[in-house]
């Protein structure tokens, strides 16, 4: 290892040691980062001042290191902590969701306590511990997030979190009942009394709103320059929104066409029952989850690794149900666990559920191609040999694989068996390339939050509860759901070209292999370390 890539990689280790403990909590389900159990994330004013101070540091220290004659891995590495830097200062400076957003703010109060329900029993002393600290800390989370609506608070995220908010009163003691008898004896009392006062804390913050909403300013959009912005330093992505929301309408024609065809090559396809229970439900899944293995190493599309461990599902923990809303419900281990199999926890079936529980408890492949792929790479990434490669993550690359795999695995013959999946498969199609239209026309300001949960109601359909959760992240989070279609568009372009350049000599093995273990990489960075092909990164770098 030469002098300066050893420099890169030092910074980049300096870096996420930081980032880890400095971050925000996130309900989504793709940046697992192990922590401490009684990690607390800090959202104040002057926290978000040192955080910007610190991201400054390491921008110069970062600017300061040359790497123009190295070879192009270490300038990928180098690139990594450039657009990991950024992102800091997206999130802090720009977004500022941290003072603006009600439905972020509860996440950083509540969202802790939920995120350690997740990984399967026991509950050790240490994790005991942590979570009833965490549930102390609730009332001084919730004061600092009334400080800072109070100043900058925005009133659509309001109606949100009140929305999310609404039972409350009675979720957080039910969970805490459930939770109970997991807990040592010595340790219930406490647990009770945390609880107790975090449903207070967590009512009157709920009533605050209430009375506040009005007296707030509406949410503005990012606009468009500081969306450019965005693009080109944290996505490394040479696309101009307006290509972005001209190839996501694109799609959404394109997949109305072939649901058409589908609905047309079956007939009157028949809806599967769901599964009786959800024990049954998550016994084929372990079965499907098997077969979908041996599916990628019989059809020569990905290998599967004896080190790689399962995805599989189980019923959903009483002590979680009531919260559900505060993130996705699955424990996809981490960088320190890879040695553990990984879990999505399933509704019972027999229940009202919403979109994507409705499909996968009539057949559970439809979760696997998915939130399964979630797992695989991640899981692969974090034995990548080189540690920038494992802590870096990305929304463009995780939900493009994603979304690419659910084509890949349609596309490869894996539901031939089954034509409602391939009509369901279909339909989540629809919803990403609308995901992109509405994200980024929220971004620009193009349409607002109501009319974009009126696209999502009348054009996919969904059901009102999963469009208010869908455009709320759009608008505190801009850019994330439009990572789906145009990841997915951008991977297929990559092998395109890869078929191209190698001719005879290319794989579908080899591509996906190196895909999946550079999982969390921007697609412009993989083509220059794929092809050699810098072109995205040149574009990026001219657009200044």
């Amino acid at each position: 290892m030469s002098d300066m890539n050893q420099a890169v990689q030092d910074l980049g280790a300096e870096f996420w040691d930081w980032r880890v403990v400095a971050g925000y909590r996130s309900p989504d389900d793709v940046p697992r980062l192990e922590l401490v159990p009684d990690w607390i994330p800090q959202f104040d004013e002057d926290a978000a001042r040192h955080r910007l101070e610190k991201a400054a540091d390491f921008r110069q220290r970062w600017e300061d290191l040359d790497v123009s004659g190295e070879p192009v891995p270490t300038q990928v590495d180098y690139r990594l902590i450039g657009s990991a830097i950024s992102r800091v200062e997206w999130e802090t400076s720009v977004l500022r969701s941290w003072e603006r957003d009600a439905v972020m703010q509860v996440h950083q109060a509540l969202g802790t306590y939920f995120d350690s329900l997740l990984c399967p029993p026991p509950f050790d002393r240490d994790r005991q511990d942590g979570i009833i600290h965490k549930l102390h800390m609730v009332g001084p989370q919730l004061e600092v997030a009334l400080e800072n609506l109070a100043r900058a608070g925005t009133s659509a995220l309001a109606g949100s979190a009140i929305r999310l908010l609404r039972a409350i009163d009675t979720a957080l003691p039910k969970s805490i009942e459930e939770l109970s008898g997991y807990f040592d004896a010595s340790r219930r009392s406490s647990l009770a009394e945390a609880g107790a006062q975090a449903t207070e804390h967590l009512v009157s913050f709920r009533e605050w709103l209430r009375e506040h909403q009005d007296g707030m300013v509406a949410p503005e959009p990012v606009g468009r320059d500081k969306f450019m912005w965005y693009l080109r330093n944290v996505a490394l992505l040479p696309l101009q929104p307006e290509e972005m929301v001209l190839l996501a309408e694109r799609e959404l024609y394109y997949n109305y066409a072939w649901e058409e065809v589908e609905r047309n090559r079956y007939g009157d396809t028949p809806v599967p029952d769901r599964f009786p229970t959800a024990e049954a439900q998550c016994e084929q899944q372990a079965r499907d989850e098997q077969a979908v293995r041996e599916f990628y190493e019989n059809e020569n599309l990905l290998t599967q690794p004896d080190s790689l461990r399962r995805y599989l599902t189980a019923p959903l923990p009483e002590y979680v149900q009531p919260l559900n809303w505060l993130g996705v419900a699955n424990d996809l281990t981490s960088d320190q666990r890879l040695d553990e199999d990984a879990y999505t926890y399933v509704w019972d079936p027999n229940r009202p559920l919403s979109y994507f529980y409705e499909a996968n408890a009539r057949d559970p492949r439809l979760g696997i191609m998915h939130e399964g792929v979630h797992y695989k790479q991640l899981a692969l990434s974090w034995a990548n040999p080189n540690p920038l490669r494992r802590r870096y993550y990305d929304s463009l690359s995780n939900e493009g694989l994603a979304h690419y795999n659910e084509a890949l695995m349609l596309q490869a013959g894996l539901f031939d068996d089954a034509p409602w999946s391939r009509l369901v498969t279909q339909n989540f199609k629809r919803l990403r390339s609308l995901r992109t239209v509405v994200d980024v026309s929220l971004a620009t300001g193009a349409i607002t939050l109501e009319e974009g949960m009126k696209m999502f109601e009348e054009l996919i359909p969904v059901d009102p509860q999963t469009a208010l959760e869908e455009t709320s992240m759009y608008v505190s989070n801009p850019g994330l759901a439009m990572a789906y279609m145009v990841g997915k568009l951008e991977i297929i372009r990559l092998l395109g070209d890869a078929k191209k350049k190698l001719g005879a000599e290319f794989s579908l093995r080899w591509f996906h292999d190196h895909l999946w273990s550079n999982g969390n990489v921007p697609i412009s960075l993989l083509r220059w370390e794929m092809l050699d092909d810098p072109s995205d990164i040149e574009a990026i770098d001219q657009a200044g």
